[in-house]
């Protein structure tokens, strides 16, 4: 399973499997908080991008894994003379974007696909700009997704590729519990599991685009840090995201740190992540902007 917060690779077989159902509304509560408590990172990026865009107006956006739309709505936001279409492989994640878009009075401007991007693409028009935010680590074969992404653009289109390094960052060194450095363990355990399971994690995406074709216009990256006190929804995106990687790292922790995260996790008691006032944020993303020649 992947463990950080993406989805454009997890197929769900709604109708028939409970259990996929009730992982993609837990995927779609964490993607949700994500965007809801990480929004000032994703609206500078888009404003940046935005910058980097100007010219004639980009009417026609591709969101590549799109989720629950964090970054569909952005770029309607920010581009408002665009439609977006929002490809993703999880129906569930695609209903509860189409949902949000009509709370927000852009269901007009908002079109959804189910596509798994790892077989064959459904039929779509050229487009002027394509967003994907940590979906081509996920990809089978990324360099044909380029490839494809590539023959969708428009000569001087731009594709932005938003990826990152690893799992947020949430807790102090020293919790209290008896159990220092056990986000330092939790990370490199994670480390383990995607060398094995997310192989293109962390590639030189740079050099990927190049290969595509693609020339880079821009790469930046964003350091994010939110230091108590920290937005109300922020315990909660902590506490969601945590029980996602101890479900996850259950093979590669030891019982007592297994033990110290169900402490943290659980909701009632005087530890838990949604009492605590030491939480912080911290991640790092990085964005490549490419243009079809």
């Amino acid at each position: 399973m992947a463990l950080h917060h993406q989805h454009s690779n997890e197929h769900h077989d709604h109708d028939h499997d409970p259990a996929a159902e009730t992982d993609a509304s837990a995927m779609a509560e964490l993607l949700d908080l994500d965007a809801e408590v990480l929004e000032p990172y994703l609206s500078e990026v888009t404003g940046w991008l935005q910058e980097l865009a100007a010219g004639p107006p980009r009417r026609r956006i591709l969101d590549l894994g799109s989720g629950t739309g964090a970054g569909t709505l952005a770029l309607v936001r920010r581009f408002e003379e665009a439609e977006v279409t929002a490809l993703d492989i999880s129906p569930h994640l695609l209903h509860r974007l189409g949902d949000k878009a009509r709370d927000l009075g852009v269901a007009d401007r908002v079109r959804t696909v189910q596509a798994d991007l790892d077989a064959e693409w459904p039929a779509l028009d050229a487009v002027d700009l394509v967003w994907a935010s940590a979906s081509l680590h996920h990809m089978a074969d990324p360099d044909r997704v380029l490839t494809q992404v590539f023959a969708a653009l428009r000569p001087g289109g731009l594709l932005a590729v938003a990826e990152m390094d690893s799992f947020p960052r949430f807790l102090p060194d020293d919790l209290g519990l008896g159990r220092p450095g056990l986000e330092a363990r939790c990370h490199a355990a994670l480390g383990e599991e995607h060398t094995a399971r997310v192989p293109h994690l962390g590639s030189d995406w740079g050099a990927r685009l190049t290969e595509a074709g693609f020339g880079i216009e821009a790469e930046r990256t964003f350091a994010i840090e939110l230091t108590p006190p920290l937005p109300a929804p922020a315990g909660r995106y902590a506490q969601v995201s945590l029980r996602r990687l101890r479900t996850g790292l259950a093979s590669r922790l030891d019982a007592d740190d297994l033990a110290t995260l169900d402490t943290l996790i659980d909701g009632e008691g005087p530890d838990s992540l949604l009492r605590r006032d030491d939480l912080t944020v911290r991640h790092t993303r990085t964005i490549w902007v490419a243009q079809r020649p």
